[in-house]
């Protein structure tokens, strides 16, 4: 990633969206969150940067445990999610957007709308994004 430039797209998964909104620099490893919380800070820094929203793994699941040869072990859950999140922000699959666009969707269609915990809601993570409000 650190290699990319802007104009590159960067593949993401859409659930990723709430997971971002929500970090807190916890996860499954230490190499998981410093890769994660670098991915953050770069789209933070360039939120024109264009992301491709797709539901496979991705430029976070690149450090992840839980990714096993490019097939995530929750790919239902994912998958599930990912499928919600494009339902809730009215995007397809495989649609380019920029990530300030993206991260307004996620903020007024799921977090205000009230909806986050419909969709993710059995995620392990769950408990930080129902402690936290604002980052």
């Amino acid at each position: 990633m650190e290699n990319q430039n802007t104009q590159d797209v960067v593949i993401l998964r859409p659930h990723h969206g709430m997971c971002f909104r929500f970090y807190e620099g916890k996860g499954y490893s230490e190499d998981f969150t410093d890769h994660m919380g670098r991915i953050i800070r770069r789209m933070e820094e360039d939120p024109s940067q264009k992301i491709r929203l797709q539901v496979e793994t991705d430029v976070v699941c690149e450090n992840c445990p839980n990714n096993e040869g490019g097939i995530c072990t929750s790919q239902e859950k994912v998958t599930r999610y990912d499928a919600e999140v494009l339902k809730a922000c009215g995007i397809a699959a495989g649609s380019d957007i920029s990530f300030a666009q993206f991260t307004d969707l996620v903020e007024k269609k799921i977090i205000e709308a009230g909806i986050r915990e419909k969709i993710c809601g059995d995620c392990s993570w769950d408990y930080i994004c129902r402690g936290r409000r604002r980052r």
